[in-house]
C-alpha cells in the first residue's frame, strides 16, 4: 500500500521507514508550508506586475487600455493551480539501501541515491525559506549530473535526515 502519494499527500508516512526489498516504500510527502510560501510569492510577484502595468498603461495609453493590467490576475488563478500539483507531486521515500525522491506531473522523474554513493549532505535554509520555517536537504554524489534535493522540509525533519544519511552514507561507504 503506498502513503503519501501525489493524490493524498496528507497520508505520508512515518519518517525513517524503510521498505525491504519487494516492498513498497514508506513515501513521505513535503509539508504545506512549502506550498504557502509558493503560493505567497506568486501572489505579491503577480500582483506587483499587475499594479505596475496597470499605472503604466493607464497613464501612457490611457485607463481602457489599463485593463489590460488584468492579465497577471488571470496568470495567478492558473499558477495557484499548478502550484498545488507540483506540491503533491514531490515526495521522498527511504529505503535500506538508498533514498527516492519523485517528482514531475506531466514528466514524472524518480531519482535514487544510494547511501554508499553519496558524498555530501546538506541542509540549506534562504531568507524566506527561513521566514516561512523551512529547509532544504541538498544531496551531493559522484555523479555530476545528479539533481538530488528535498525542498521544503521543516527544519528538525532536515536535520534527521541529514543525519541519517550522512550515518548510512558513511556505515555503506566502509565496505567500499
Amino acid at each position: 500500500m503506498e502513503t503519501g502519494s501525489p493524490e493524498n499527500p496528507g497520508a505520508a508516512g512515518t519518517a525513517g521507514q524503510t521498505g525491504t526489498e519487494g516492498d513498497e516504500p514508506a513515501w513521505t510527502g513535503l509539508p504545506p508550508g512549502l506550498l504557502r510560501m509558493r503560493r505567497l510569492l506568486l501572489v505579491v510577484w503577480l500582483g506587483l506586475l499587475c499594479l505596475g502595468l496597470g499605472l503604466l498603461l493607464g497613464l501612457l495609453a490611457g485607463p481602457v487600455w489599463a485593463a489590460f493590467a488584468l492579465l497577471p490576475l488571470a496568470l495567478t488563478a492558473w499558477g495557484w493551480v499548478l502550484l498545488g500539483r507540483n506540491w503533491r507531486s514531490w515526495r521522498y521515500a527511504e529505503r535500506a539501501d538508498d533514498l527516492l525522491i519523485s517528482r514531475g506531473v506531466l514528466w514524472r522523474e524518480e531519482t535514487v541515491v544510494p547511501y554508499g554513493r553519496m558524498q555530501l549532505v546538506e541542509v540549506t535554509s534562504g531568507p524566506v525559506e527561513r521566514h516561512f520555517g523551512l529547509a532544504s536537504v541538498q544531496l551531493h554524489t559522484a555523479a555530476a549530473a545528479t539533481d538530488a534535493t528535498i525542498p521544503g522540509l521543516d527544519p528538525a525533519e532536515a536535520e534527521r535526515l541529514r543525519d541519517r544519511l550522512t550515518e548510512l552514507g558513511e556505515a555503506r561507504s566502509a565496505g567500499l
